[in-house]
């Protein structure tokens, strides 16, 4: 497995590859849920490429940049294991050097939810995102969709700017208890992640709800609150049910529609959802 850290020795390498890559973007500190994206990225491609890069233009003043957890090391190390070929590793200074001045910004799907809990993330997003896809020129690319916003936000650049990458959601991966794995995980202690599983189970709860021919939103709303509401610990930021592609808030659930919430719980500020309708 070949570690890189310049976007030169990136592109040098990339030249020299035959067939297919896939792209599976992280900010490193490795769990079940990457390697679900690696293990895909490794059945429909002929070569992987994994960048490992802790973005600062993504976290909003007061965030966790200087504390989010970070094992470089054990990262590569379970790479190798997953049969990696490469990983691009750049220094900041690399990806964004002095007088850097450009930034990539969509529009629509990044107004709401965590665009609007978090100002800029999403032009931090973007961003890096299309300088990673210009340097490794990927044929796919790989996202988990604990992320779904995100997942818009990329789909809705790569159609709008014709990026010629596929852009691949792979299922969100869960502990055995329903929790979504997140690398801030790491940030709660033994009664706030008892606390957090409020999350799954307002959202299961609400899914349930759904499948039993619940469709109006409020009330499935109030299904998920009821849950993070029974959880002292547990701060709720919102709960939203909306078009699964717009995100426009919906009253009655007619077509596909994300169900999706984020609560702070100690430290940690964590994002989950479901997807309500999908193939009815």
């Amino acid at each position: 497995m070949r570690v890189i850290e310049t976007v030169a020795a990136l592109r040098s390498w990339r030249r020299a590859l035959p067939g297919t890559l896939g792209l599976v973007p992280t900010m490193g500190y490795l769990h079940e849920g990457h390697l679900a994206l690696v293990r895909r990225a490794r059945a429909e491609n002929d070569h992987v490429v994994v960048s490992i890069f802790v973005n600062p233009t993504q976290f909003g003043p007061g965030e966790d940049f200087a504390a989010y957890p970070r094992d470089t090391e054990r990262d590569l190390a379970l790479l190798r294991g997953e049969g990696v070929d490469a990983v691009f590793l750049p220094p900041v200074e690399e990806m964004y050097p002095p007088r850097f001045s450009t930034a990539v910004e969509v529009g629509g799907v990044t107004e709401r939810l965590e665009g609007a809990a978090r100002p800029g993330h999403f032009r931090g997003v973007a961003t890096v995102v299309a300088k990673l896809f210009n340097q490794s020129q990927p044929d796919r690319a790989y996202f988990g969709q604990k992320d779904a916003q995100q997942v818009l936000v990329v789909r809705q650049m790569v159609r709008d700017l014709d990026m010629p990458v596929e852009v691949v959601t792979v299922p969100t991966v869960r502990d055995a208890d329903g929790l979504a794995l997140s690398s801030r995980n790491v940030y709660l202690g033994p009664e706030e992640r008892r606390a957090a599983l409020a999350i799954p189970r307002g959202l299961f709860a609400a899914e349930a709800a759904f499948q039993a021919g619940e469709r109006d939103a409020a009330r499935l709303r109030a299904v998920v609150m009821e849950h993070l509401e029974a959880e002292p610990l547990v701060q709720p930021e919102y709960v939203s049910l909306a078009d699964a592609e717009t995100l426009e808030e919906l009253t009655v659930v007619d077509r596909p529609a994300l169900l999706s919430l984020a609560a702070r719980v100690g430290r940690a500020r964590l994002i989950d959802n479901v997807v309500l309708g999908e193939g009815d």
